[in-house]
This record gives C-alpha cells, sequence and structure tokens, in this order.
C-alpha cells in the first residue's frame, strides 16, 4: 500500500501543540502521527488522502495567537519504507520480558520473550506507544488456551506474543491491508509460529461471532467507535478486549460506546498521553 507523509510544521513547536493539532484531524483515517520538531508527520493510505478534507480541518487554526502552522505532503512507496526502517530502527525491551529486534540486531541479552519483526510497511514494531501499551498489557494477563482474534494485526507482532504467552493455535490475525498480512505472515515464521497463527486480509466482516475469549484491537478511534458493536459480538461470556490506538482524551467516547455494547471496563493505560482500555463482556 503507497501512503501520503503529512508534514505540518508547527511554530513554534511543543508536544502540547502537536496533540491539539492531532485531535482536530484524528477523525480523517491517518495511520500513525510522529513528532520530529519542527514538524508534526501523519500517515495515510494514498487512497483515502482528500487534501481538501484536511484543510478544512486545519483551517479552525487560522489566525491563532499561540502557534502557526504550514502544510505540505509527499507520496511514500512501500518500498522504501524498509530503508528508513533499517536507519532508525533499534531493539527494545517492554517491562524487562519482551524485547523486539530486526533480524539484523545480533549480540542482544534474552528476555523472556524475543521477538523479530520486518515490518515492510505494515505499522507495529513496538516503537509506537500504543504498540508498547498492548505489548505490556499482553504480558499482564492470561493467555493460555484462550481464543485469540488480533485484529489489525499489522507487523502480527501482538499475535505472535499471544501464542508465546500460550493462546489456543491458531491465534487469528486481520488486516485490511494485504501488505500487513504479507508482513504479518513473514514474521510468524521467522518466529517460529507460522503454522500457529490464521491470517486473513479483509475487515471487520471477516470477524466471527462468540468465537473469541480474547480480542486484541490496537487501530484507531475511528475505526474502533465504527467497529465495537463487532467486537462485542464476537467475545464469549467474560471475554476481554484490549483496545488501542486513541488518545486518552477519547476514552470517555470509547467507554460510552463499549457500554452500549455490554462491555465492562476493567482497566486502562496511559503512554505519552496515548490509552489503552481493557474491557470485559459479562
Amino acid at each position: 500500500m503507497n501512503y501520503i507523509e503529512v508534514n505540518i510544521e508547527i511554530t513554534p513547536f511543543s508536544e502540547e501543540f502537536s496533540d491539539i493539532v492531532i485531535s482536530a484531524i484524528e477523525e480523517l483515517p491517518f495511520e500513525s502521527f510522529v513528532n520530529e520538531e519542527p514538524f508534526l508527520k501523519a500517515y495515510i493510505p494514498q487512497d483515502s488522502f482528500k487534501a481538501q478534507d484536511l484543510k478544512t480541518l486545519l483551517s479552525a487554526f487560522d489566525g491563532l495567537d499561540s502557534f502557526t502552522l504550514k502544510v505540505s505532503n509527499k507520496f511514500i512507496e512501500h518500498k522504501n519504507w524498509n530503508e528508513v526502517w533499517e536507519s532508525n530502527f533499534r531493539p527494545i525491551v517492554v517491562a524487562q520480558r519482551c524485547t523486539v529486534k530486526a533480524g539484523f540486531h545480533k549480540d542482544l541479552p534474552n528476555t523472556e520473550y524475543n521477538i523479530v519483526i520486518d515490518p515492510k510497511m505494515a505499522f507495529g514494531t513496538g516503537h509506537h506507544q500504543t504498540t508498547y501499551l498492548m505489548i505490556d498489557s499482553i504480558l499482564e494477563n492470561d493467555f493460555k488456551g484462550k481464543v485469540v482474534l488480533d485484529m489489525g494485526c499489522g507487523t502480527g507482532i501482538l499475535a505472535i506474543l499471544a501464542v508465546m504467552r500460550g493462546a489456543n493455535v491458531p491465534v487469528f490475525a486481520i488486516d485490511i491491508d494485504p501488505i500487513a498480512t504479507l508482513s504479518a505472515c513473514e514474521n510468524s515464521v521467522k518466529n517460529g509460529v507460522g503454522n500457529k497463527i490464521e491470517v486473513l486480509t479483509g475487515d471487520s466482516s471477516l470477524i466471527q461471532k462468540e468465537r473469541y475469549n480474547v480480542i486484541l484491537a490496537n487501530i484507531n478511534r475511528n475505526i474502533i467507535l465504527s467497529d465495537i458493536e463487532i467486537y462485542a459480538g464476537a467475545l464469549k461470556t467474560n471475554g476481554v478486549i484490549l483496545l488501542s490506538g486513541f488518545y486518552f482524551q477519547d476514552l470517555s467516547l470509547i467507554l460510552e460506546a463499549g457500554k452500549k455494547c455490554g462491555l465492562e471496563f476493567v482497566s486502562q493505560k496511559i503512554k505519552d498521553n496515548w490509552a489503552l482500555l481493557k474491557l470485559i463482556k459479562n
């Protein structure tokens, strides 16, 4: 999948101003945001990018005294992603228990779980706050014998860790992007669980009703709000869903939507203003 990188120059730059801008444009289908002072960089699939929609939302900031915006964008082919990623990717360790690294990293200390990831153009290396939060939560929760769905699987990192944590096999992984599902398949093989993850290309229509004990959904606010009723219907009684990909400010919206579908609040995590929710179906 090809992407558009939107560069929003914020003057003067601050993470607080960046968060304000993100909150204004997150209703558009952006998949990732990165702060690289003085820019907020936002990534969106090429087919979903509508310059006029972005311009309309950003016009709310015209004439502000506190900061100004200058916007440009560029086309990114998926074939260029590996070069960018390999030059920037550093191994990470979550909770001193799970190491996420690339195949070219050598001589790293072993932790309880070690995952090798080659993301191609798919998102999810553990570096983004929401992926980190999801990994941390998977480490904290019981997965033994649980039927698990990784919805919006990206690189497959969460499905791989679920298998390592003893989930029932196969773990199911779905993503709408064929580049992502190819990446998830390849990464599952690299981590020795290629026959334990069933990867499907498509949307929430592929989710089976009342099938899963655990659903992992690290996507974004808009997709979660659109599909949360489907997620709720797919959970067995006492099933758990871990949701991330949204900001702390959106917690109340998602909690209310989940409540309407019979999902009850269990806990939450926050990292750099990004949030994770754990809900249960009673």
